[in-house]
């Protein structure tokens, strides 16, 4: 009985809902290696290598090279090109190597230097490299045997000559009057220059003996030293073995079919028709189009649609559907982790986009069935079965089954070889001339020297320079910031400031906020996250879904509705009628240009007409702005609307008495927001709360420039919630009761400022009391020149843009960019960012940060001895920030293989995404035009705090904790009593030793950048 019991109890591994469940966990764990990116519409930065967070940055991005076929860091090019420019400097080089070799044993031969100097030549020459028969054919066809290369010094041209000259008369002479054998490339040499007695032999006859006489003896001496072989990248699944061994790629069959429709599955308002079945799941809706007659007529696809009907008609599900096709290629279990995640990512974007929108439907209009995923690889999997049988019969020579087809190609592959003599003796010619060693110094090696040569050479090799390049990179950066924060005198901050305006911790704010206070000294500034705390599900007064506005990392609970004042309300149902009548009639004229016949009579009857917008749009995008937005303003919603907040219903909903926050709910927001940025006291007696967007005219991307603590959304409503909440008198009772007391003659507005065209909104001024008018029209005026200066000071970045404007003119070219059909570069975005600020704006106000810093309002002096507050604020800090930071790295070092390549060949796809012309996997990541004077380096967080408080804060933390300690951000504390500053290297903190002296000065920040378009050095602005 009791082994009966246990019998029955025990979980059978080999049943099949076993393998199944096993399965199911398979595909998880690789669809783990998916982009993370949502829907184009609401673009949310990440770290791009997510899945290898759990590894150490270094790690991590030579893994993720492997597994994207994408680059770790910069070329070396690009590297030499800052050393040159001194973005790099040579000490900061010399550094970190000093570091790095000691943590590396070597047996690198004395009689050659120090292994530091060799390395140094390696960072600071370039080392071409190719196959063997690259190589020979340099050698052969270029000077590189009979001129020094030109890297080398004078000094070092001459004692090779000199060197490999006395040594050969020497030794000649030594071979000659013994019995000792002479080696035979001397003999050769000598019979190559005999054209001329040795004693009649010009320098240059000698520079090109020196040369294949090092040539040679580093061929010899390499010899005998043993070469691993050089791995190749391991090859899964069957297409690419056959591509491999015959050229032959099924993917081009799958994915034209795939790609055409997934997309149409996974459509958010482009197509014309609706796809049948959609609801039923993405198998059975592919089930539907190709079961019958209209399948397509490709000879690969026949046997396709009878094959999909045996599927449906027995009830197979798409888990047993993806076994029995792993069964029929003879993929095993042990393979389906490698298999499953290679097929995955043959087509990535798509894959990742319908992992995305099955898991966060919330964030499309249009949500997809869950387990899409699953059916995704079901159908492709069975795809593939049928394209390789059809490659199989193309190729004719390859016996068997597909079970069977991985095993035989595989065969075919020659196994890897080591590299060859030549190819690794040629770095070693190339740093010899540099560093003056000569033959005779290499001929006189032992095996076991040159093994300790090679060795040192060979562990340095392209990755590991590029590594110490990235840390010398990263290094003077850091020493760059750090010191213009120990350096900058602290700021008083006005005692009765004019007026106060918060804005989103965003790096475009940094220039907006300086401009500011250059121009009003009375006033004072703030920042935080821009969706200040409000997460809802918001609607506009002419949306048609709810969007969430807050950080991706939070699902919202409330949703938030803009509704139009009742005594607009007939003028705004007759708009909205007109709007549907407008949007049916252009709907109905662009599929009927779609059609044959009516296609025909559109395009004679109003095809003309229709190209004079077009027209307008490129020869004249200021006018034709202006035309569109007063014809617009004719259905437009009317202006006078108002946030519905306050919900009547206990429970949260979209409809009805569900909209909104309860009163307690609403007062611990407006509580959270004060304390975190440390406005507790000292109000001024107007208060502005901007959120921010970005509009322009042709940017598919245009999303990622909006707040990345919105969800990749405008920011606008959260300003305007909070200042709505704030204003209110039950909840500033309820702050009262807390302990925070807002004046009662303090009024709050919240706007919005569109990092485009350089342009701020107000909301909702019909409520501002008459009291405090002038002292808005002043606030404003002065925000009407930060917009010119900022423009002036973003303008500079531009190519187009003459360095001579004004800051009017630069603010009309930055309008003109906004609304130019023609214009790949609107704006920059988050181009500059490189570092994180924390602390209170005393720390920063009047130092010039070149746009390149987050900043971040906290009062560690308001903080507990738990740093409540600042565990809050980093919660936000680390995956909006370093999300951001992390996207833009590696779109920028590796563009087209991470980013989404240029915007020039892009079409929007779905409303989801973009593809590279008319079929292309769905581009994820940032466009070349977005991060092209991006500086690829990690983002440093500085937080004015303890070490003590910083520390718990991490280890409450996890995914900060995991960024910090594994190198993904880099971390610093400035102690709030003092400049002094710790660093995080290693696990622990450390004092750091300030390198500058002093920070130089400017009267104003235009005074600073003016005619530079570069990055510049950070200064201390006059007149805070």
């Amino acid at each position: 009985m009791n082994d009966l019991h246990t019998h029955t109890d025990a979980p059978d591994q080999d049943s099949p809902a076993a393998r199944l469940d096993r399965l199911r966990h398979a595909i998880d764990h690789a669809a783990h290696l998916l982009p993370a990116q949502g829907p184009i519409t609401v673009f949310i930065h990440h770290n791009t290598l997510h899945a290898f967070e759990n590894e150490t940055f270094d790690e991590a991005v030579r893994r993720g090279g492997e597994t994207f076929g994408c680059e770790p860091y910069l070329s070396e090019q690009r590297y030499r090109e800052a050393l040159g420019r001194g973005r790099i400097r040579y000490a900061d080089l010399q550094a970190v190597l000093e570091e790095e070799l000691r943590n590396r044993a070597s047996d690198f031969p004395d009689r050659l230097g120090g292994r530091l100097e060799l390395l140094l030549t390696m960072l600071e020459y370039p080392l071409p490299t190719g196959s063997a028969e690259e190589l020979n054919w340099f050698v052969a066809e270029t000077d590189a045997l009979s001129k020094v290369r030109r890297e080398a010094s004078a000094a070092a041209r001459s004692k090779l000559i000199a060197e490999s000259r006395r040594w050969v008369l020497r030794d000649l002479r030594l071979w000659n009057g013994s019995k000792r054998k002479i080696p035979a490339w001397v003999s050769e040499l000598f019979q190559k220059f005999r054209a001329a007695r040795i004693e009649d032999w010009t320098e240059e006859t000698w520079e090109a003996f020196a040369l294949e006489s090092l040539w040679r003896v580093c061929c010899d001496g390499l010899a005998g030293v043993a070469a691993k072989p050089v791995a190749p990248r391991p090859l899964v699944r069957h297409r690419d073995l056959l591509l491999r061994t015959h050229a032959i790629d099924s993917d081009l069959w799958v994915h034209d079919l795939l790609i055409r429709f997934t997309a149409a599955f996974l459509d958010q308002g482009v197509s014309h028709w609706p796809m049948p079945d959609r609801e039923k799941g993405y198998f059975q809706a592919f089930c539907s189009l190709y079961r019958g007659d209209v399948a397509p007529p490709d000879a690969w696809f026949r046997g396709v649609p009878a094959e999909l009907a045996r599927v449906q008609d027995s009830g197979l599900a798409p888990l047993e559907l993806i076994r029995e096709s792993f069964d029929a290629l003879g993929v095993l279990e042990p393979e389906w982790d490698a298999y499953l995640s290679a097929t995955l990512l043959a087509l990535r974007g798509w894959g990742g986009m319908i992992r995305e929108v099955e898991t966060r439907a919330d964030r499309v209009a249009y949500p997809i069935p869950k387990e899409s995923l699953i059916e995704f690889i079901a159908v492709r999997l069975l795809l593939e079965r049928f394209a390789l049988a059809h490659a199989l019969r193309e190729a004719m020579d390859v016996p068997g089954s597909l079970a069977e087809l991985r095993t035989v190609l595989l065969k075919r592959i020659p196994a890897a070889s080591p590299p060859s003599v030549e190819v690794r003796a040629f770095p070693v010619f190339l740093l010899a001339q540099v560093l003056s060693w000569t033959p005779e110094e290499l001929y006189q090696m032992t095996p076991d020297q040159w093994l300790g040569l090679a060795n040192e050479i060979e562990a340095f090799d392209g990755i590991e320079r590029r590594h110490v390049f990235q840390l010398a990179y990263e290094r003077r950066f850091r020493k760059q910031t750090l010191d213009a924060l120990a350096l900058h005198a602290r700021y008083r901050p006005p005692a009765a400031p004019r007026f106060q305006i918060v804005t989103c911790l965003d790096e475009r704010e940094e220039s907006f906020r300086r401009h500011l206070e250059e121009i009003e000294p009375e006033c004072e500034t703030f920042a935080t996250a821009g969706f200040y705390g409000v997460a809802m599900y918001y609607k506009g007064a002419a949306d048609a879904h709810y969007v969430p506005l807050c950080p991706v990392v939070i699902r919202p609970q409330h949703y938030v509705e803009e509704r139009v004042e009742e005594s607009y309300a007939s003028k705004d149902r007759r708009n909205r009628s007109y709007r549907r009548t407008f949007g049916r009639a252009s709907h109905w004229m662009h599929v009927g240009t779609r059609g044959f016949g009516i296609g025909a009579i559109l395009s004679a009857s109003v095809g003309v007409l229709a190209s004079i917008p077009l027209i307008g749009r490129i020869l004249f995008p200021g006018l034709a702005a202006r035309v569109r937005k007063r014809a617009g303003s004719l259905l437009r919603t009317p202006k006078a609307t108002r946030l519905q907040l306050d919900r009547s219903d206990p429970t949260p909903g979209p409809e009805g008495g569900g909209v909104g926050f309860s009163l307690d709910e609403m007062t611990n927001i407006a509580e959270r927001v004060l304390r975190d940025i440390g406005l507790t006291r000292g109000f001024s007696r107007l208060v502005l709360t901007l959120g921010h967007g970005s509009h322009s005219m042709n940017n598919p991307h245009e999303s990622a420039h909006d707040c990345g603590a919105c969800g990749g959304s405008v920011g606008g409503p959260n300003g305007r919630a909070i200042a709505q909440m704030l204003n209110d008198p039950r909840i500033r009772s309820g702050l009262a009761a807390r302990g925070l007391t807002i004046p009662a003659d303090t009024v709050f507005v919240g706007g919005l400022h569109n990092t485009c065209n350089e342009y701020v909104k107000f909301f909702d001024l019909d409520r501002l009391p008459d009291s405090h008018r002038e002292l808005f029209e002043r606030a404003e005026a002065a925000i009407d020149e930060t917009l010119d200066r900022n423009s002036h000071e973003r303008a500079r970045r531009f190519v187009s843009a003459p360095l001579t404007l004004t800051p009017a003119g630069a603010r009309q070219h930055m309008d003109a960019r906004a609304e130019d059909l023609a214009q790949v570069r609107p704006e920059w975005g988050h181009a500059t960012n490189a570092f994180c600020i924390v602390g209170r704006r005393e720390r920063t106000r009047g130092l010039f940060l070149d746009r390149r810093s987050f900043l971040v309002s906290y009062d560690p002096t308001q903080d507990d001895e738990n740093g409540a507050i600042l565990a809050r604020t980093m919660a936000a800090v680390f995956p909006v920030c370093g999300g951001i930071n992390l996207e833009y790295y590696f779109c920028h070092v590796d563009n087209p293989g991470y980013g989404c390549g240029t915007k020039l060949p892009h079409n929007i796809t779905s409303l989801l995404g973009v593809m590279d012309g008319a079929g292309s996997d769905l581009r994820t990541g940032l466009p070349w035009q977005m991060v092209e004077i991006h500086e690829p380096v990690r983002l440093l967080i500085i937080c004015e705090t303890t070490q003590a408080v910083m520390e718990k804060v991490l280890d409450g933390n996890s995914m900060g904790k995991t960024m910090t300690e594994k190198g993904w951000i880099q971390l610093a504390v400035q102690l709030p009593e003092t400049n002094d500053i710790l660093v995080y290297e290693n696990g622990a903190f450390r004092p750091y030793r300030v390198q500058a002296d002093r920070l130089p000065t400017a009267p104003s920040s235009m005074e600073w950048y003016r005619g530079w378009r570069d990055h510049l050095e950070f200064a201390e602005i006059g007149g805070k």
